[in-house]
């Protein structure tokens, strides 16, 4: 592909740690364990991605309509799992190191001052805003799970406790210390999202095409049907967004000179992008062929029948976020403990984990509970974080780091790449915000 190998690296392989900075290592979350099997890489990929962005879909194709909606999430499938394939790559490309975090490489690509402010603002954002979103999406779910069993027999309860009870759960898991230690919550997880997105699209076709359905744009103003548009685009990049974990996941496998990690994750990571092809191709398609522009943010709040159905649906994505919230919060509690041990000269602790991480669960359910508006939060963290870390920030460190030559395969790739993910980080947000200030209008806080 007209690819160079990466420059000026540092062929030193001689570990020049310290007894402390070592014990530290084997502290921090993200480097204590690194004896996952290629598996692991295969549910924690699926874990990560396939998540609340997947019952949003058929809402994002009624926005942007068949064939514009079709290509898009081929499109989106394609480029993720090219970029996906670049950091696997990357992540070992220099003999003797491995990049064991996101912000880590892009210090090798950009200098570590500006890799540091490039890579880690971008990457606590997309992983704090999952986090929030899936507050919301847990708490919807389990409010849905109480009105189907409950129906017509039990009080009213606010979202806000709903939140509250998923975050509980938060509580506890959070205190796990390492991404293997949560490989069983993983699994879990990434068995409900294939379960729940086989009743969703299954349910809708028991449902039947709905009376009168139809497939024009939701809206009728010119205006609304851009800025809807541009919020879909945003809703899809964020149901792809598996990459700001991937290298966090990939050091948790051990590696030699003769069997580097990248042939097992690689392996997880072609399962983890079938499984998502069967998640989200039939969910979205389906979905809006069957409901039209009258489908929900959220496909199962449109299915209310067979109630035994919906009610085990909505638990399965309870369990599924549950798992997709601790993924993405292990790397943001490596950072925070990170700066803490070896930036503040904390000293590592339980009682330092307790808080820290109990905190950061208390502030993304305040968030969330303040901020539930599902779809348009997809739209905006989907185009102004996701697309950045997901579509083109990979293609822009590959061009960096390897200098394949020009007009070669690999360097128009990469600038195809590049150019649609911009397009997508500057149009998804408007259309996303725009979103969350018309449903601000109707909206009571903590109702």
């Amino acid at each position: 592909m007209g690819t160079q190998g990466p420059a000026d690296f540092d062929s030193n392989n001689v570990d020049n740690r310290t007894a402390e900075e070592k014990a530290i290592d084997e502290w921090l979350p993200i480097t204590s364990s690194r004896n996952a099997k290629w598996w692991y890489s295969a549910f924690h990929n699926v874990t990560a991605m396939v998540g609340a962005g997947v019952l949003g879909l058929p809402y994002a194709i009624a926005e942007l309509g068949w064939g514009p909606g079709v290509a898009v999430m081929v499109i989106s499938w394609i480029i993720t799992l090219y970029t996906l394939w670049q950091m696997v790559e990357m992540h070992e490309m220099v003999p003797g190191k491995r990049f064991d975090r996101y912000h880590e490489l892009g210090q090798y690509a950009f200098g570590k001052k500006l890799g540091l402010w490039i890579v880690v603002p971008q990457q606590l954002v997309v992983e704090v805003a999952v986090d929030i979103v899936y507050m919301v999406t847990g708490g919807k779910s389990l409010q849905k799970v109480h009105d189907v069993v409950c129906k017509n027999s039990c009080k009213d309860i606010k979202l806000t406790y709903f939140i509250m009870i998923f975050a509980s759960v938060h509580f506890v898991l959070s205190h796990l210390p390492n991404f293997n230690a949560i490989s069983g919550v993983s699994l879990a997880a990434a068995v409900m999202s294939l379960s729940y997105s086989t009743i969703a699209w299954g349910a809708s076709v028991k449902k039947g095409v709905q009376p009168g359905v139809q497939y024009s744009y939701k809206t009728k103003t010119t205006a609304g049907t851009v800025f809807n548009f541009f919020a879909a685009l945003g809703e899809v990049a964020f149901a792809y967004a598996g990459h700001n974990v991937v290298l966090e996941i990939q050091a948790t496998i051990p590696s030699t000179p003769e069997k580097p990690s990248k042939g097992p994750m690689w392996r997880g990571v072609i399962v983890a992008y079938i499984v998502v092809a069967l998640c989200y191709f039939p969910v979205a398609l389906i979905g809006y062929w069957i409901f039209g522009n009258t489908v929900e943010d959220n496909i199962l709040i449109s299915l209310n029948k067979p109630h035994w159905l919906i009610a085990m649906a909505n638990m399965f994505v309870v369990v599924h976020v549950i798992g997709s919230y601790q993924i993405y919060a292990m790397p943001v509690f490596d950072m925070i403990e990170t700066v803490l041990v070896k930036k503040l000269k904390f000293k590592p602790s339980r009682m330092l984990r307790f808080v820290t991480r109990n905190i950061y669960v208390a502030f993304t359910m305040f968030v969330g509970i303040t901020f539930p508006f599902f779809s348009g939060l997809l739209g905006f963290f989907g185009g102004f974080a996701f697309a950045p870390t997901t579509y083109f920030l990979p293609c822009v460190m590959w061009l960096a780091i390897y200098k394949p030559r020009k007009y070669s395969l690999s360097w128009i790739t990469n600038w195809i790449c590049i150019v649609l993910g911009v397009i997508l980080m500057v149009v998804a947000p408007i259309g996303g915000l725009r979103q969350i200030i018309h449903d601000a209008k109707t909206y009571k806080f903590y109702s």
